[in-house]
């Protein structure tokens, strides 16, 4: 059975503050609370590998369903997301159907111009696999290309954390770059709906989530659409 490439990261800190961010934990845990319900299995990376951080905000219970709380007190997301996951380098593109690529800010510094990531998502893409990402998470998306030397995104319609969104977040001075700025240079067709509100769009192969609410959405558009293993 082909499985679906959970990618993560590993950064711990805004930068060189002492500002914690890393996963945000929903954005992970109700995409895979679907697809895992569906039957599909995942494995969860990190370019690093090993230990994944949370971001401490995404702990609260604002944030918390009972869908998110079934898979992150699970045995199985404790130690294979959180502490042991897998180095992206390692992994043979062979196994996986889909990546999806999560958020959390952290990824703003650990996701842009990975070869390991570039080189999986590439593969995936020529298999005629499914690409996908939610909210910051787009970011692992804005820097690769394709063996043309073309955005792989160009073109697509593609939506991520917004601008608006990154305002009302009062993190818009902590991060390197803004996610929807970072798209549009690479040539997407941005979409977007209110802020913090579910919203996915599907594009060909590419299936993107617009904040930490579009977990599910993004999982309904790969269930909708892909083969059953």
């Amino acid at each position: 059975m082909k499985k679906i490439l959970i990618i993560l990261t590993n950064t711990r800190y805004y930068g060189n503050s002492k500002d914690k961010t890393g996963l945000w934990l929903a954005e992970a845990t109700e995409f895979v609370y679907k697809v895992q319900k569906y039957g599909y299995q995942v494995d969860y990376a990190s370019v690093n590998g090993g230990e994944v951080p949370l971001d401490p905000r995404s702990l609260k219970n604002t944030y918390r369903s009972k869908e998110v709380n079934e898979i992150y007190y699970s045995n199985d997301f404790q130690n294979r997301a959180l502490k042991h996951s897998l180095k992206v380098s390692d992994l043979d593109s062979q196994d996986y159907f889909a990546i999806y690529y999560t958020g959390g800010h952290g990824v703003l510094w650990d996701f842009p111009n990975q070869s390991a990531l570039s080189s999986i998502t590439n593969n995936i893409f020529k298999q005629s696999g499914f690409i996908m990402s939610i909210c910051h998470g787009l970011a692992g998306l804005v820097t690769i290309k394709d063996d043309q030397g073309n955005y792989l995104i160009n073109n697509k319609k593609i939506t991520g954390f917004t601008n608006f969104e990154e305002i009302l977040s009062g993190k818009l001075l902590k991060v390197p770059f803004l996610t929807e700025n970072q798209a549009k240079k690479a040539g997407v067709k941005f979409v977007q709906k209110r802020p913090f509100a579910s919203f996915a769009v599907q594009d060909g192969q590419f299936i993107t989530g617009q904040n930490p609410m579009s977990g599910f959405a993004v999982a309904d558009l790969l269930i909708k659409n892909s083969p059953k293993y």
